[in-house]
């Protein structure tokens, strides 16, 4: 068994995330003997002194059948009114089915500004302390009801992955419709399961495909993603199918396990790799890149080609290498109207008030490319 998977059967603390084609059906809504056999997978981990927090969808498809929509609605106000009224089913359902185990569930809604906002983001991670100590099970979902197009997370999976870092989780388990990582689309045959993730070379060249399922928002592409950010931040990840939650919480032996790269960021710096939102982007020259990336050093005005979006002094910015990819995150120390005429010149030849580091590295976060 690999690494990843050992770390993950003998995790303290565990994120689930369950996608919404594992607990609804187009046409009929919630699926409650779905939803109690997810339960009895967690409530059997639980009794062996793993706390959970679990990340569950569902609440849009749980609100389509009470209000007589036969499929996922695509305008926002309409999925907001399925949210409204799933969210109640769904967390009544849990806190049923938890209840057989005599098991405490707490509701825990969040939205991007949650966890973009350095201090919502600590104030999620107390909720979350205090539930946990408490013996809850915290069941997360999207604020589906509220959030807008600007706010929102996307899916699930990243939201999973986010909290997986917030509570400082041994391990992230996703589970869907999807029984594992395959190198091709699986429904078009032909293709190849992929048990292991090691590193992302093992990624190079693979074509993810969607859900089966028209329920949820997020396919397998996302699930990658999520898992990705775990792994690289330090938390060993594990993608499986819903029906197989009880193989996936015991001896993690099914799916594809994502292993961990490198030491678990810290709050603060995973905060701003992964969960602040940009307002702009820098874009490097080749020796910035190597400077920022390879040296970690700070990002001099010198290194710098160009300037996009709307940002102040303060606000979290990307840096792109010449192949337009995102190779680093950090805090600009400049407002936007003021880096069109600094870029490209040396320290030296700057006025001694604006002789400072663009992005300094104690507020940078190197990004594996994306």
């Amino acid at each position: 068994m690999s690494d990843a998977r050992e770390a993950i059967a003998a995790a303290k603390r565990l994120v689930v995330k369950v996608g919404s084609s594992a607990l609804t059906s187009a046409g009929s809504g919630l699926d409650v003997s779905r939803l109690d056999a997810l339960v009895d997978a967690i409530a059997d981990r639980l009794s062996r002194d793993t706390q959970i927090v679990l990340v569950s969808s569902g609440a849009i498809g749980a609100g389509l059948a009470p209000l007589s929509l036969g499929k996922r609605p695509r305008d926002l106000a309409t999925q907001q009114a399925a949210a409204s009224v799933g969210q109640l089913a769904l967390a009544h359902a849990y806190a049923e089915s938890f209840g057989r185990y005599s098991l405490t569930v707490g509701q825990v809604l969040l939205t991007s500004n949650d966890v973009v906002r350095r201090s919502h983001y600590r104030n999620a991670e107390r909720t979350f302390a205090r539930l946990l100590s408490l013996g809850a099970v915290p069941v997360v979902n999207e604020n589906d009801t509220v959030a807008t197009e600007e706010i929102r997370f996307g899916d699930n999976d990243r939201l999973a992955a986010l909290v997986a870092h917030l509570i400082q989780a041994d391990g992230l388990i996703l589970l869907s419709d999807v029984d594992a990582l395959y190198d091709g689309d699986p429904r078009a045959g032909g293709t190849r399961k992929i048990a292991e993730v090691a590193g992302e070379s093992d990624l190079d060249g693979l074509a993810v495909g969607m859900s089966s399922s028209g329920l949820g928002t997020g396919g397998m592409m996302s699930k990658v993603a999520a898992a990705r950010t775990a792994a690289s931040s330090g938390i060993p990840a594990l993608i499986a199918a819903a029906s197989d939650a009880e193989k996936a919480l015991g001896l993690a032996d099914v799916g594809t396990a994502f292993a961990a790269a490198g030491k678990r960021l810290s709050a603060r710096r995973f905060w701003l790799g992964y969960a602040a939102g940009p307002q702009g982007r820098l874009y490097l020259d080749d020796g910035a890149v190597a400077a920022v990336v390879r040296r970690r050093r700070s990002l001099l005005a010198a290194g710098i080609v160009g300037v996009d979006g709307d940002f102040q002094a303060g606000d979290v910015v990307d840096l792109v290498d010449p192949a337009q990819r995102v190779v680093a995150r950090g805090v600009v120390a400049y407002d936007v109207t003021e880096l069109p005429e600094l870029i490209g010149r040396s320290t030296h030849e700057l006025p001694e008030e604006q002789r400072r580091e663009v992005v300094h590295a104690d507020d940078l976060v190197p990004l594996r490319l994306r």
